[in-house]
């Protein structure tokens, strides 16, 4: 997994709530265990219409959103099914920290297992940030993992909590193997005891 610093990048605006998985990666795309080519799908429905044509009016589909890393949603972001291909896609697409002001728990896990920020705030910083990032190409977001930090285009400051722990593995770009193998020695000596111990095992 990639280890989540500090990232300064353009950041869209999605001021819809209760953005679900499935808005996010239609159940179509699920047929694939890869995690790379699922860009295409992401946001699919708002993105494209009937007739395979991009929504010019999509955000992540006009020209100053296309690169963007950082996505500002409504409430509830993540919500319905649990399917990890939600994070996979946003991250094929470039996004690497999501912020609204609440996230659904399984997704919100997923997410970070993957590599990406979630960060929740009050209501009001979310609409100051959903405000800046209306500037388009300008809209550019630093957020400072370390100091638990998102500074805006204007230099203003938004202080962040997040739990020690998923700020650690990500710090350190720790997925559930890379933690386990953290304690590869530990590991190793207790199997080669049982051995000793046990032949018949």
């Amino acid at each position: 997994m990639e280890k989540f610093t500090k990232l300064t990048g353009v950041a869209a605006p999605l001021p819809i709530i209760n953005v679900d998985t499935d808005m996010i990666i239609p159940k179509l795309w699920l047929k694939t265990i890869k995690r790379s080519g699922l860009s295409k799908g992401l946001f699919e429905e708002m993105r494209y219409g009937k007739d395979g044509q991009e929504v010019p009016d999509f955000v992540l589909n006009k020209p100053a959103y296309r690169k963007a890393t950082i996505l500002v949603a409504g409430a509830n972001f993540g919500c319905g099914s649990s399917r990890e291909h939600a994070p996979w896609a946003l991250l094929d697409f470039g996004i690497r920290c999501v912020i609204a002001p609440s996230f659904a728990d399984i997704f919100y896990s997923n997410a970070a297992k993957n590599g990406i920020l979630l960060i929740q705030l009050p209501p009001a910083d979310v609409d100051k940030l959903l405000d800046d990032a209306e500037r388009g190409a300008n809209a550019t977001v630093t957020v400072d993992l370390e100091k638990q930090e998102i500074t805006g285009p204007d230099g203003g400051c938004i202080k962040f909590d997040i739990d020690p722990f998923r700020k650690h593995c990500l710090l350190n770009g720790l997925d559930d193997i890379a933690l386990t193998l953290e304690k590869q020695d530990k590991i190793t000596s207790f199997e080669s005891r049982r051995k000793q111990q046990q032949p018949w095992l």
